[in-house]
């Protein structure tokens, strides 16, 4: 008969191999994990080389503005596909999914003159259905997401077609406009900056606030890790974390407050960026996301509906699939027979790049934004250097190759047996 250890024994002991040695609780150490802080770091060097490529243009405060504007529906995007793929599935159909509700809503607005809230409302339920209908082949009658959602991209691309009648519908309703191309207004008037000119003093409000969340926020999440017992940064690092990313957010608030202030897809975004940060992060629900992602078996056993995890990611990924499709559809001021064509190839590199895991299980949605904003930023600099398109691709193919291979080696250096 099999015995099993009794709760607190350690098991390499009885298995006859010395136990590991473990840290002293609460110890504070200098710690690099290569995987999460690379990605930071690679973004960091890919603005620094574009910024003395293009002679500083890249950080001017327009340009720095459109990078936003321009990639703000593929960094939506990224936040439903990298919670997809850390549950271990994929979507390839977003792109059609933007176009199709972004012809939903022209058909809506334009055609029938409904009231753009209601319109908007309507056409987020819509990307619900279909995100509905999706998880349900996948999670709940077990085809896979590649055939379910490599089906789905045909079907809506053909769906635009027939509500478009194969041609641009438009224009759109003024408020729509101002939520995809807009700014926030000078509500608190301009305040000086020496030889940087004039700025929105409520964007530099904004920035202050958003320095002093982050601040409070690292400080509450160390706190927390020292009463488990477990290894923090010294309080000199960890200081100087904060203040690295607190001048990095103060650097672009000043540059979009000099300029015409915050755009409204960053307030936007600032907010799902939040709202998914803390769902992944600190309920039970993204819990049970990576569980079903880095084990299946065990997390079924553990009691985690995994089928309905699964269903209502999908959902979510409708969602955020249509509020992108009404902003790319609001920028271009029509919906067209050919929105969001490749969209969903980006947005599976941002969350590749950013840090997410082939087998799923591993990622994190600010590491899908900074794979996001790597690709908008190469898109970006090179365009203004004048490099033609296909180079563009090729720089944006070998960054996902690199991003991906870079995975696998970390892997085999932690020793998984997947890789080994």
């Amino acid at each position: 008969m099999s015995r099993t250890a009794p709760a607190g024994t350690d098991t390499a002991a009885t298995a006859g191999t010395a136990p590991a040695p473990r840290a002293a609780p609460g110890r504070a150490r200098l710690t690099i994990n290569v995987r999460q802080s690379g990605i930071y770091i690679a973004f960091a060097l890919i603005v620094v080389l574009f910024a003395v490529l293009t002679g500083g243009d890249l950080l001017q405060p327009q340009n720095i503005s459109n990078i936003i504007v321009q990639n703000s529906y593929i960094l939506i995007l990224a936040i439903g596909m990298i919670l997809i793929i850390i549950s271990g599935h994929i979507d390839l159909s977003v792109g059609s999914l933007v176009g199709v509700t972004g012809a939903i809503a022209a058909w809506l607005m334009v055609n029938h003159h409904v009231a753009w809230p209601l319109a908007l409302l309507l056409t987020l339920v819509a990307g619900a259905a279909i995100g509905a209908w999706q998880g349900y082949w996948t999670a709940f009658f077990g085809i896979p997401s590649f055939i379910v959602t490599l089906a789905g991209m045909l079907l809506f691309r053909a769906l635009t077609m027939t509500v478009l009648g194969n041609q641009g519908l438009g224009p759109f309703p003024d408020q729509v406009r101002t939520l995809s191309n807009g700014f926030t207004s000078g509500y608190f008037g301009n305040i000086g900056l020496g030889p940087l000119g004039g700025a929105d003093l409520f964007s530099l409000l904004v920035g202050i606030v958003a320095v002093a969340g982050l601040a409070v926020s690292r400080w509450r999440t160390r706190a927390t890790r020292l009463g488990y017992g477990q290894t923090v940064d010294p309080v000199p690092v960890f200081l100087l974390k904060i203040v690295a990313a607190g001048a990095l957010i103060m650097a672009v608030t000043v540059q979009l407050a000099r300029f015409h202030n915050l755009p409204w897809v960053l307030v936007l975004l600032a907010v799902l960026v939040l709202a998914y940060s803390l769902l992944t992060g600190r309920s039970v629900f993204g819990r049970h996301v990576y569980a079903v992602g880095g084990n299946l078996q065990a997390a079924v056993l553990s009691g985690v509906r995994a089928k309905s995890v699964v269903f209502w990611l999908f959902v979510n990924m409708g969602v955020l699939s249509a509020l992108a499709g009404i902003i790319f559809a609001g920028r271009l001021n029509q919906a067209g027979p050919t929105a969001g064509n490749t969209f969903e190839l980006d947005a599976i590199a941002a969350a590749f790049i950013g840090g997410a895991a082939v087998q799923g299980g591993v990622g994190k949605v600010v590491g899908a934004i900074t794979g996001g904003l790597i690709m908008g930023v190469i898109n970006n600099g090179m365009s203004l250097m004048g490099a033609p398109s296909e180079r563009v691709m090729l720089v944006k193919g070998l960054v996902l190759l690199a991003a991906v291979a870079f995975d696998v080696w970390t892997k085999r250096r932690a020793g998984s047996p997947l890789l080994r």
